[in-house]
């Protein structure tokens, strides 16, 4: 796809502006990460100054870079081109405060130190932190800037509402689970997905020629999103210019069905199928069917590519408690305030999880016992809990049996969610274990 030697020198050059910041864990692992306790009045000085410095200034070219990131995963929708996700007209869904003092709540981390909650949020550059217990808030703090009103980037947490919009139209008899994608699609005939499954798509057990490291110049993971809009292409670089181009180019590599492999792509594909099957955008479903359901305080917003399709693998942003209240929602079987505002069948399907033969498959030693269905990830646990991740540390943790719901949002140096997803899921149960006592 990149036979051009200048195009191909130019995306080393882009994968350097990005630097490891990115890369795969082991890469990860040798990072010198800034020091945590600078990080607010890094992130406050970016854009300032009425213009800005040249070195303060963010743009897409800079944005994945730390600190970059701390300033820009706030401010989205500024530096391109986004759809609204409207809220409704619904009643805003009440979330009624009865704070506890958790910063001082400690845990053991994997080498043996304790650790407060409140340096576990530090040291994994924590944006905002919300804590519901049984629907109350029980603790949230906002830093680097970020405000209640403020939406933030969730960039692979955004595959979750794909997965939670697919299974309500598989409830609604719209979405056909065994049937192939190509049905809906023929234009993915000759690709990757022309004989795979809506369900091994949701699952992403299909076989394509697609990888996604951010670490490697030569990874398909670069010329999608140079497709989607969201990094700025080489200035030869001659791929394709849409996402929809970007998907006809991926080709199988095997048979489907006999392991997971993360793919961004495989919820591009997902979120074409719904739009195509609803006439509606991603935007739009979201609208319809989650954010004016479960009675969101903001509007949320999403990426669009060059020609204006949705990205519904990367691209919403929301704000803490509006993520809050989709994942009360899901605690509580779909209801929330009273109302049914997602289907009992479609949580309970979720919550089921997928084939963990089928994960482990994928070489994800990091999350051990865990299984992906339907763009969620499920741990197995003994609390059943199940969760929502995307890129630089953006959670949503339900845990049913604790009656408690954590949104994490973050913007880690490391973008891998494997970095932190020990010191995290330590941190989950330590919160779980003081709120029910």
């Amino acid at each position: 796809m990149m036979k051009n030697p200048k195009c191909a020198f130019r995306l080393h050059a882009v994968v350097a502006a990005i630097g490891v910041l990115l890369a795969v864990p082991l890469a990860a692992q040798e990072v010198k990460l800034p020091p945590p306790e600078h990080t607010d009045p890094v992130a406050l000085a970016i854009m300032k100054g009425f213009p800005p410095p040249a070195e303060k200034i963010v743009n897409l070219g800079n944005l994945l870079k730390y600190p970059n990131s701390r300033w820009g995963f706030q401010h989205i929708r500024e530096l391109g081109p986004t759809a609204n996700v409207w809220r409704g007209r619904a009643a805003i869904s009440s979330l009624p405060e009865a704070a506890r003092q958790l910063e001082n709540v400690d845990f053991q981390s994997k080498d043996g130190q304790q650790i407060s909650v409140e340096d576990w949020q530090k040291s994994t550059y924590t944006d905002g932190l919300l804590v519901l217990h049984r629907g109350h808030i029980v603790y949230q703090r906002y830093y680097s800037g970020m405000r209640p009103e403020t939406p933030h980037a969730l960039w692979s947490l955004s595959k979750s509402f794909t997965g939670l919009l697919a299974r309500i139209l598989i409830q609604d008899n719209k979405l056909a689970p065994h049937a192939k994608v190509s049905d809906y699609l023929p234009e993915l005939a000759g690709t990757a997905w022309g004989d795979a499954t809506v369900q091994q798509t949701l699952d992403m057990t299909t076989s394509a020629q697609y990888r996604e490291v951010f670490s490697d110049p030569k990874s398909e993971i670069f010329p999608y999103l140079f497709a989607g809009g969201i990094l700025p292409a080489p200035k030869d670089y001659s791929g394709p210019k849409t996402t929809y181009d970007f998907l006809k180019t991926v080709k199988k590599d095997g048979e489907h069905g006999n392991g997971f492999k993360y793919k961004s792509v495989d919820t591009e594909v997902i979120g074409w199928v719904l739009s195509r099957i609803t006439g509606k955008s991603f935007a739009e479903l979201v609208s319809d069917h989650i954010w004016s359901k479960i009675g969101a305080e903001e509007d949320a917003h999403v990426w669009v590519d060059p020609a204006g399709t949705v990205l519904s693998s990367i691209g919403l942003n929301a704000t803490l408690r509006d993520l809050g209240r989709l994942g009360e929602a899901l605690r509580m079987n779909g209801r929330i305030n009273g109302s049914q505002a997602i289907p009992e069948a479609v949580v309970a399907e979720l919550r089921k999880g997928a084939d963990r033969e089928k994960f482990k498959a994928s070489g994800q030693n990091v999350r051990a016992g865990y299984s992906y269905h339907d763009f969620w990830w499920n741990p197995h646990d003994a609390d059943g809990s199940f969760e929502a991740k995307g890129l630089n540390g953006q959670h949503i943790h339900i845990n049913p049996k604790a009656e408690l719901v954590i949104v994490k949002l973050s913007s880690h140096p490391i973008g891998d969610t494997s970095f932190t997803h020990e010191l995290d899921r330590r941190a989950f149960a330590a919160i779980a274990k003081a709120v029910v006592q």
